[in-house]
Formats: structure tokens, C-alpha cells, sequence
């Protein structure tokens, strides 16, 4: 199955190119362009996420995010050019699932989408990309349909690549994700492990891309450099 969101904002334009964005990524994305309509929509048929801007006309986000709370628990990502923390904070204590303030990078906003996804426990569809399917409950992966045998450290630093697929991921991150510190500059264990990872990705989709001076990145043959 497909993944299905909506997206409530009444920004044109910016729907428009996150329907685009999302339609590469194998995500299909609905667009309402008020409160109002967006909480007809909901209660028309289901979605596994809803995208909500905060600042719209006559029905704000906070509104709708309130009664839509009275009739679903369907996961919800607020979208706002506002800053301040008090906002943030309402909007999280009001029922959402996060908080992404505009302007935002679509990589950014689709790893947060992925991100809820698998909380809410959606198992298709969001689970593949680039040919690797993760299984964070059993902890397998499986690449182009044939299952990888990876330690417990492989897996876990391939699940944060492959969570934030298209995005570099630093060696920070990955060192607070296996060690709860910082990498050193000293600290080749994490290169390493990456290096066994990429050899069994051999001949596969999905390729271990390295960024110079900072970190890693998932990717496809297509944005090899």
C-alpha cells in the first residue's frame, strides 16, 4: 500500500511542488486549502498522516488540529513560519505528532513524515526505498528482495541512513545514536562498520554515498557522484 497524506495550507504554490516532491518519493499527497475543507476531507475517507499549516484564514491550525482531535488520532505534522516556542508547545499539547517550521528542506519534511509513520506503525509502502526494506521490530533488511545479514551495529547505523534517506548524515549523529557521545576525530570504528555495510549493499540499489568532512548519505546509482 501506498502512503496517503494531506496536506491543509493555503499556500498554493507550496502544495502544488510538495505534491510533486512526494509523488517522486512513491507517496501519494492530497491538498485542502482551508480548515474547513481539510476536516471534510478527513472525515470523508482515511489518510496515514495530515500535514497542518498553522497560519490560515477564518480556521486556523490550532482550530482544526482541535476538532479534528475530537474524531481522530490520525497522525499529524504542524507546518508554521512561526517561531516562537509558546506556539510550538501549543500546537504539541494540542494533539500533534510534530512541529516543522516553514521554510523547511522536502528531505527534512519527508524524514519527519517517515519518522511518524513507523510510530504509528505503518508498515508498507514508507518502509522501502531505494530497493531496502527495514524492519525496525525484527531488525532485518531486506535489499532488492534478498535478506542482508548485518551485526547489530550495521543495523542500526543503516536504519538512521535509511530514515534519513537523501539527507547526509553526520558522524555525530551516528556516533550519539551508537556511543550517546560524539565521534572523535581519532574514532574510525563507525567508518568501518560503514565499509562492511557498503560490501554487502554490493550490486544492490542502494549505495552508502560518503560527504566529505561530514558524514554519509543513502542513496540510489542515479545520484552517484
Amino acid at each position: 500500500m501506498t502512503p496517503t497524506l494531506l496536506m491543509v495550507d493555503d499556500d498554493l504554490e507550496l502544495g502544488m511542488l510538495m505534491q510533486e516532491f512526494f509523488a517522486t518519493q512513491g507517496v501519494v499527497l492530497e491538498l485542502c486549502h482551508d480548515g474547513e475543507s481539510g476536516l471534510a476531507k478527513v472525515a470523508e475517507r482515511r489518510f496515514d498522516l495530515v500535514l497542518l499549516d498553522v497560519m490560515m484564514p477564518r480556521l486556523d491550525g490550532f482550530a482544526v488540529l482541535e476538532r479534528l482531535r475530537k474524531k481522530s488520532q490520525v497522525p499529524v505534522l504542524m507546518l508554521t513560519a512561526r517561531l516562537e516556542s509558546s506556539s510550538r508547545i501549543r500546537g504539541l499539547e494540542g494533539g500533534a505528532d510534530d512541529y516543522l517550521p516553514k521554510p523547511f528542506e522536502p528531505m527534512e519534511l519527508l524524514a519527519r513524515v517517515r519518522a511518524i509513520l513507523r510510530r504509528s506503525g505503518l508498515q508498507s509502502g514508507s518502509m522501502e526505498q531505494f530497493g531496502l526494506r527495514v524492519e525496525p521490530g525484527t531488525r532485518t533488511v531486506t535489499a532488492d528482495g534478498n535478506r542482508l545479514e548485518l551485526t547489530s551495529v550495521e543495523f542500526e547505523i543503516l536504519e538512521v541512513l535509511w530514515a534519513g534517506a537523501g539527507r547526509v548524515v553526520s558522524r555525530d549523529e551516528l556516533a550519539q545514536r551508537l556511543y550517546q557521545r560524539d565521534a572523535t576525530a581519532f574514532d574510525r570504528a563507525i567508518d568501518v562498520h560503514v565499509s562492511h555495510i557498503r560490501k554487502k549493499l554490493e550490486g544492490l540499489s542502494a549505495k552508502i554515498l560518503t560527504v566529505r568532512g561530514v558524514g554519509y548519505q543513502l542513496s540510489a546509482p542515479l545520484y552517484e557522484g
